[in-house]
């Protein structure tokens, strides 16, 4: 079965390995590393036909440092995921989703967190160009374009926040809620055509601040928001790193219990989390979340989870 996987940090992984070269370190081969969860062969063996590949900037970096890091790192999309795997077809319009052959895999490149272009819309609108569809405004820390989950002030949005979101509606592009503060997040709600979160799981299971709450899923699903479930098991069971995959799948059986049955897809977090849950430990593996959801969910609603019910909430289409 296809697989749309809609977050993972293959990228932040190849610029360490990049920059560690300077000091006798070696480059990571991303069609086979054993060190890179969504390598291209992974990505294979788990069915996986759109991979959504991140960029992300630490908050500790200097700020005059981070749109250079930021450009690493598409640099290295466009020369080490597409350049060398000839299979792997840079997604820069939705459309072209549908014009991938059967042997072909889709990538798409997000943003994590606008303290990559700080306040120069210039930046952001040459990431556009680059071809980047989804963007978080934080990561779990405060910038100038609102606060992320992390920051104890919690407020929402600011002025550019708000028009980066505006501008996103106007590109077709995404905007993620996965590391906002909770009024950030009502903030987006009232503003964005195409939100999505990209990998989050139900709070009122697992009481940790990345996940969202009640409210919020049914806002979500309301304004015709995806949510795709994450694969950090700290983000599955409270104070927990481990979990199975029906601990998984309790929150998807959650979020279909809110209204998502046509709105819950999967963000692995492949390649950003620490531990993992048994049996889910890189992309080869999806088949077995996939056995598991077809335990107790028809054929139809399983494909809407792998992979059709983005296909129906794409931007634009």
């Amino acid at each position: 079965m296809k697989i749309f996987d809609t977050h993972c940090d293959a990228l932040l992984k190849l610029q360490i390995a990049k920059r560690n070269t300077l000091f006798d370190g070696e480059m990571l081969d991303y069609r086979k590393s054993n060190d890179l969860e969504t390598n291209f062969e992974r990505l294979q063996a788990g069915g996986v036909k759109v991979q959504f590949f991140a960029i992300f900037i630490h908050p500790e970096f200097p700020s005059d440092e981070k749109w250079q890091h930021a450009l690493e790192q598409v640099d290295l999309f466009y020369s080490e995921i597409l350049g060398k795997n000839p299979l792997m077809k840079h997604i820069k319009e939705w459309k072209d989703i549908d014009q991938l052959k059967p042997d072909e895999i889709g990538a798409v490149l997000t943003l994590e967190g606008a303290d990559a272009f700080g306040n120069d819309l210039t930046k952001l609108r040459h990431l556009y160009r680059l071809g980047v569809l989804s963007i978080g405004l934080t990561w779990n820390n405060a910038n100038l374009c609102a606060d992320g989950v992390g920051d104890p002030r919690g407020a929402g949005l600011t002025v550019l926040g708000k028009e980066v979101v505006c501008l996103n509606n106007e590109h077709h592009v995404f905007t993620d809620v996965s590391h906002l503060s909770i009024k950030g997040f009502w903030d987006v709600m009232d503003l964005a055509k195409y939100p999505i979160a990209s990998h989050s799981n139900a709070r009122s299971l697992c009481d940790h601040p990345r996940n969202l709450n009640d409210e919020q899923i049914r806002a979500m699903f309301t304004n015709n928001g995806m949510i795709d479930v994450v694969f950090a098991p700290q983000f599955i069971n409270k104070d927990s790193e481990q979990a199975t995959i029906s601990d998984l799948v309790r929150h998807i059986d959650y979020l279909c219990s809110l209204g998502g049955i046509q709105q819950v897809g999967i963000g692995s977090d492949f390649d950003g989390i620490s531990s993992h849950i048994t049996g889910l430990g890189n992309a080869s593996e999806f088949p077995n979340l996939i056995n598991e959801l077809q335990k107790q969910y028809t054929e139809t609603e399983v494909e809407g989870f792998a992979y059709r019910n983005f296909l129906n909430h794409r931007p634009g289409m």
